[in-house]
Formats: C-alpha cells, sequence, structure tokens
C-alpha cells in the first residue's frame, strides 16, 4: 500500500464502492470522505490531493480501483490472446494479471481460479451462444438451420484470435486437460442446443433415426475439420479455394444427404409397368 495513503481511507473507498456497487473510481470523493467520518478537504489532504494516488493504494491492496474495462473483461480478452499465441499449456494466472494489468487476488475472486477463467474464456470465443440462439430463432427450414450451424462453428473457429484451435489442440493431446473439463463441462447445454432440434427432425421424418451423438458428429466434425485446416489450405489453394458461405452451402448439402431418409429402392426393369 502507498504509505502516504492512510489504510482506513483505502478500507472507507472500498467499503464505499462495495455498498454502491461499483468501482472505487467511479465513486465521488465526497462519498468516500463520508464514509471515513472526515471533510472531502481532510480526505483530500490525506491522500496528497491526487485521486492517482488513491487508486493506487487500493490496487496494492489486490483491489482493481476500476476506472478502466473492469478486471472480467480485461482478463478474458487477455487470456485469450496468450492462448491464441502460446497454446493453453503455457497458461498462467502471473501471465494473465500481467497482460491485464490487474493483480492475481483479482482474478481469484473474478473467476475462483484458472479453470474458472478458461471456462469464462470459452463461453466467449466458443459457439455454444450462437447455437443457442440459433435453435431459439429457427424458422422451422431445416436446411437454413444446418447452414446456420455451420456458420456459427466456422465463424468461431477462425475468430481473432483464435481461441477454438488452441483448444482443441490441447484436447486431443491431453484429454483429461483443461480443454477437456472445459469440454466436460460444457457439452450438456452445448448438446441441449442441438439435441431437441436434431429429435424433432427425426420425429417428424425430416431426417432418418441415428443415435444422437453420431448425428451431432455427422454435423459439426467435417466444418469443424475444415476450419482447423482453412487457414493452412487456403494459400495453398488460392483463388480457388471456398469462401466461407460456400463451404457452408456444400458442407450443409453433404449432410443433408447423410442423413436423409432411405429411399425406397427404384424398381426393377422387368417389374415397371406390372400390377
Amino acid at each position: 500500500m502507498d504509505a502516504g495513503v492512510p489504510s482506513e481511507i483505502v478500507a472507507a473507498a472500498v467499503a464505499a464502492a462495495s455498498e454502491r456497487g461499483q468501482d472505487v473510481a467511479d465513486v465521488s470523493l465526497t462519498v468516500i470522505a463520508t464514509a471515513a467520518g472526515i471533510s472531502r478537504s481532510t480526505l483530500l489532504r490525506r491522500i496528497g490531493n491526487s485521486r492517482t494516488a488513491l487508486d493506487d493504494a487500493v490496487r496494492a491492496t489486490g483491489v482493481d480501483p476500476g476506472g478502466r474495462p473492469p478486471v472480467r473483461e480485461r482478463a478474458i480478452e487477455a487470456t485469450a490472446r496468450l492462448i491464441a499465441e502460446s497454446g493453453l499449456a503455457s497458461l498462467t494466472l502471473d501471465a494473465v494479471a500481467d497482460a491485464a494489468q490487474c493483480s492475481l487476488p483479482s482474478l481469484h475472486l473474478t473467476f475462483g481460479g484458472r479453470d474458472g477463467l478458461l471456462t469464462a474464456v470459452f463461453e466467449r470465443y466458443s459457439p455454444l451462444h450462437d447455437f443457442q440462439q440459433l435453435m431459439a430463432a429457427r424458422s422451422g427450414e431445416f436446411v437454413e438451420t444446418v447452414q446456420g450451424v455451420h456458420r456459427a462453428l466456422l465463424t468461431a473457429f477462425t475468430r481473432e484470435p483464435r481461441v477454438l484451435p488452441a483448444l482443441a489442440a490441447d484436447l486431443f493431446s491431453r484429454p483429461d486437460g483443461p480443454a477437456g473439463r472445459m469440454l466436460r463441462q460444457n457439452s450438456p447445454r452445448l448438446l441441449a442446443s442441438l439435441s431437441g432440434w436434431l429429435t424433432a427432425a427425426m420425429d417428424s421424418g425430416q431426417i432418418r433415426r441415428m443415435p444422437l451423438p453420431l448425428l451431432a458428429q455427422l454435423l459439426v466434425a467435417p466444418v469443424a475439420f475444415h476450419a482447423l485446416s482453412r487457414p493452412v489450405l487456403a494459400p495453398v489453394f488460392g483463388a480457388s479455394f471456398p469462401s466461407v458461405d460456400q463451404a457452408c452451402e456444400i458442407f450443409a448439402d453433404a449432410f443433408l444427404r447423410a442423413v436423409a431418409r432411405d429411399r425406397p429402392p427404384e424398381p426393377k426393369e422387368n417389374d415397371r409397368g406390372n400390377p
């Protein structure tokens, strides 16, 4: 803590901010002075006439005074950049705190630890919410919904910073690692957003019946592989490489052909015309 700012002033500032649900930087000096039981002029004198000194003293206790994007937002964005640049295996909370310009205690307070932080990053950069919104707003046209799922998945995999490819790499190299834990934690929500729609399509006869896990894999796996390999293959094939929209249309058509209900066999030539 800054030796020039009394601890009771810092405590009063933190308490006033907590009571109002605000960052310390957003609480007026008049309110802080009242919380400390002193006048505003006395408060100014005790903090050296510098709001910056008060903020620095608050930060030294492990509390982010605010006045900039919240710790949660800064930490999620910093973690995403670090994962995309160096992978998940080398990620530490110390590195996140440095990149987000916050303290380790504030990370633990906000996320509860490394896994909580990674879950928040997954929520932000995975297609989970896109899938849920798509399922809630679907118009009933099965082919359009399939294309929407593919577009959301392809967008999530190619979004910068490229978090999902890094998580996929960690998942396949360490199935029991943090990426695997995130996937197992979020799988129920991910599958729930798709299973009701796919089950309804099977019940209505739009597609043939098959185990839901395999049906979901047929839906997402080819597009996920395409998304992972797209940055490598696009420069190789140049102008002939399909656009995102073209890829979504082609993969949707392939999926629909794969899951279409079995057609009755064509009649043999010598049976045509027979009663």
